[in-house]
């Protein structure tokens, strides 16, 4: 294995930044605005899979941006796990791009030119956490992305939007700054390092408590992760527009968050550390904890949005759980759950705004029979549905069930239960929905007379990303190579 240095890490973060400009002087035109858009968001990806085959091939690629100090950098690493990462989100923002076309032209939406740059920012700061190589890095783009995200959670600019970014930016930024900073500071401190190394930073020699401490503080001070009681900041931001809810709880912002937590946990205090400690088994039980109760709060959800909102929340404890097992196989689980939940979540979250175009519902109570009028819509919800409830052909069948065998490799008997028990109580929020949708007798039905389907920009990426929910169960390279890679590099004798 061998370290290659190049600027490709950069270009791919700085590519979308650099549109800015453009995008904003293009907001009179909006076409030639989402032109560049588009440009920037392929350009992208493909940087991105231009990386690809060199971490398959075992190697790593490293840049520095800036020296800070002598032992610590602004520093830029792709390896497996981050490759992985920054794939699903680069390949999600094109289709974002797309199906916000098609929802903020339908519904005449104000400032899009606005939104477009700061979506581009966004981007931005998600694959620099893809690509940081040490803490402090990580740490920056963490930052950047919650700033930048917070016009887009305001978007409508009312008093409910306001009332939400309040809100977000407190658990966000209060929480990064008062906890994650802090502990950022502790384990510079105490190893004279904030780089992320396979089996962590720490010789051994802290105790328990001084290592339980500062792990507390690392994984509750990302609070983008959505882990309870730090998780009422992503209902409430679900004020903003759909495509925004979809960046938020598939393609960017949570994913980062729980992406900082394989990161603290396999980099910073390392899997060999926390197993001889036993304490894994503290995070395991807060993200069962959070696992369970978010679901069971998604069930007496009447907003559509606000349902998937607790789905998300449950399901991102998923991926934590999963590193927290210190299990090889669990990581592998863990890893897959950020791609299938992507593809999932994302497909459900623009079903909810293509119904919301189409007919201005947004209550689940309000949907029945819409299956009639938006039959190719309601399908991809179905798909989407499966892939997240974890029954193939969905292929959230695979993350799950890689993350079964972890609770079995790594001995915790009690979170296979949680994770068998999440899934039936995500069957049971998700499956009344879709039959109501197709199958209710016409004296229930709202939709008693045919129109159309979503808009064609709405309805396309959609659809794409059903057919990726199912392509995935089947054909999931690159995503297990990467992840079982991940795996082999960090649980290595």
């Amino acid at each position: 294995m061998g370290t290659i240095v190049s600027i490709k890490p950069l270009l791919a973060i700085l590519i979308s930044t650099a549109v800015i400009p453009l995008i904003i002087i293009s907001g009179k035109r909006p076409n030639l605005r989402e032109s560049w858009t588009f440009i920037a968001a392929i350009t992208k990806f493909l940087i991105v899979l231009s990386i690809l085959p060199i971490i398959l091939a075992g190697d790593k690629i490293e840049f520095t941006i800036a020296q800070v100090l002598p032992e610590v950098a602004i520093r830029l690493r792709v390896d497996s796990m981050g490759i992985l990462f920054a794939l699903v989100s680069s390949f999600l923002w094109i289709l974002t791009s797309a199906y916000s076309i098609g929802y903020m032209r339908s519904l005449k939406e104000h400032s899009q030119t606005r939104y477009f740059a700061f979506f581009a920012i966004s981007l931005s700061a998600t694959i620099g956490v893809a690509f940081s190589a040490n803490l402090l890095t990580m740490y920056l783009f963490y930052e950047i992305l919650s700033f930048a995200t917070y016009p887009l959670v305001t978007h409508h600019q009312d008093e409910e939007a306001k009332k939400s970014g309040r809100k977000y930016l407190t658990y966000i930024v209060g929480a990064s700054i008062g906890l994650a900073l802090p502990g950022m500071l502790i384990v510079f401190a105490k190893t004279g390092t904030l780089e992320f190394a396979d089996q962590g930073v720490f010789n051994g020699s802290e105790s328990s408590g001084t290592i339980l401490f500062l792990l507390i503080l690392l994984v509750m001070g990302f609070a983008k992760s959505g882990i309870m009681p730090f998780h009422s900041w992503l209902p409430a931001a679900m004020v903003a527009p759909t495509p925004v809810s979809a960046l938020l709880h598939a393609v960017a912002v949570v994913k980062v968050g729980v992406f900082c937590i394989l990161r603290v946990i396999t980099g910073i205090f390392g899997t060999n550390l926390l197993a001889t400690l036993n304490l894994g088994v503290v995070i395991c039980y807060l993200a069962a904890f959070t696992i369970i109760v978010a679901s069971i709060i998604a069930l007496s959800q009447d907003s559509l949005k606000a349902r998937l909102a607790y789905s998300t929340i449950s399901q991102l404890s998923y991926i934590i759980l999963g590193a927290a097992l210190l299990s090889s196989t669990g990581l592998v689980g863990s890893l897959l759950h950020i791609v299938m939940h992507a593809f999932g979540k994302i497909t459900l979250f623009f079903c909810a705004g293509a119904i919301f175009v189409t007919t201005g519902q947004k209550y689940i109570s309000q949907m029945k029979g819409i299956g009639k009028q938006m039959p190719f819509t309601m399908a991809a919800f179905f798909i989407g549905s499966l892939s997240v409830i974890g029954i193939p052909p969905g292929g959230g069948f695979l993350s799950k069930w890689y993350l079964l065998l972890g609770t079995l490799e790594g001995d915790q008997i009690v979170m296979l239960f949680v994770l068998l028990t999440s899934s039936v109580l995500n069957a049971a929020y998700f499956f009344p929905i879709v039959y109501n949708a197709f199958f209710c007798s016409p004296e229930e039905s709202k939709f008693n007379t045919r129109t159309q389907d979503a808009p064609i920009w709405c309805l396309v990426p959609l659809l794409i990303t059903a057919a990726g929910s199912i392509i995935l169960l089947f054909w999931p390279d690159p995503f297990v190579t990467l992840a079982e890679q991940a795996a082999a590099n960090i649980f290595s004798p």
